[in-house]
């Protein structure tokens, strides 16, 4: 029952332990210009001073229309990456690695700030509150490429440890891989081609000793939509150019899950995991520590994925690791609370 607990890596990325925090999207960049505040560095360095072993910064838009909102983080020019080197300096005095996850959010912008426009693989709105997309251009498909490698070179000098590449909840690159959103009929009809671009284009600027995770939805919960088949065929020519696979479920339609229970997707995640041969980070109601250790101790999962049980308790891996006795795990000056 100590897996978790246990040193894996991910790539040539060493972690303490197999816990992830996901990204999950604080809406507070409160001037609009996409740069980390106060708040965000009190936010993620206090999760790893709970001994999270990975921590994978919110949604960050690669130009100003790839954020999902206008509080939304960006990482587009040096003034936002001389900001996130500050917060990546904090996390990492308490011990913990951290990652940025990169994003474009397609149909699903709603920024106006600087905004007059957003795009999509097909003019298809959302849903009749979005604004209706412009079918993304060759050539504009081409700029979105090079913004997401501008991104990652500035994610380096930033000192970010891994890079996330955000293929999934209706975004952009999420909107490629579903037939609901993707109705184009060139090249780029087919998925992986875009994120084979992009990966490619981020590699270039990326150093090799850092791993690339992705997330992606491995179902619409759509009749129409994309399914965990399909998902695995996307990703089967790209499976070789990163290093893990965070898998999560839905976004491309406002249509919930068939049911949510604790661990819903794990069976996404293993059937991607055993057709190829890859390792994945599991998430979804995945805040029982006894769950979580299941997962990982019956090699059905690689790394848990943590969102909202990290919102509630940031000390989420120190309770569990209290629980077993293993008193390392409790930061020396919080020792008095854990007696």
């Amino acid at each position: 029952m100590m897996k978790l607990l246990e040193s894996a890596t991910i790539g040539k990325m060493e972690l303490k332990n197999r816990v992830i925090m996901e990204p999950m999207c604080m809406y507070s960049a409160t001037d609009h210009d996409g740069i980390p505040t106060h708040f965000h560095r009190a936010h993620y360095t206090s999760r790893a001073i709970g001994q999270v072993g990975l921590i994978i910064v919110e949604a960050t838009g690669v130009v100003p229309e790839g954020r999902i909102t206008d509080d939304c983080l960006g990482l587009w020019n040096d003034k936002q990456m001389t900001a996130f080197k500050d917060l990546v300096e904090s996390v990492h005095s308490q011990g913990s690695k951290i990652a940025i996850q990169l994003n474009h959010a397609g149909r699903k912008c709603t920024a106006v700030d600087g905004v007059d426009e957003i795009f999509a693989p097909s003019a298809i709105a959302y849903n009749e509150d979005y604004r209706k997309p412009t079918e993304l251009s060759k050539d504009q498909i081409k700029e979105v490429v090079q913004a997401f490698q501008d991104a990652a070179k500035r994610a380096n000098e930033a000192g970010f440890d891994a890079l996330e590449i955000h293929a999934a909840h209706g975004y952009l690159l999420s909107e490629f891989m579903s037939p609901v959103s993707n109705q184009r009929t060139d090249e780029y009809a087919d998925a992986s081609i875009i994120i084979k671009e992009v990966i490619d284009a981020i590699r270039v600027v990326w150093p090799s000793e850092k791993p690339i995770l992705i997330r992606v939805s491995a179902t619409d919960y759509e009749d129409q939509g994309l399914n965990t088949d399909l998902t695995i065929k996307i990703l089967e020519p790209i499976k070789d150019s990163v290093d893990i696979i965070n898998v999560s479920t839905g976004g491309i339609t406002p249509t919930p899950p068939h049911q949510i229970f604790p661990g819903y997707q794990v069976e996404h995640a293993l059937k991607i995991k055993d057709a190829l041969q890859m390792p994945v980070v599991a998430c979804g109601l995945l805040g029982s520590h006894d769950l979580a250790s299941y997962l990982l101790e019956s090699n059905q999962v690689d790394f848990i994925g943590l969102a909202r049980p990290l919102l509630k308790n940031p000390h989420w891996v120190v309770d569990f690791a209290k629980a077993r006795r293993k008193s390392e795990f409790i930061p020396r000056q919080y020792e008095r609370g854990f007696k």
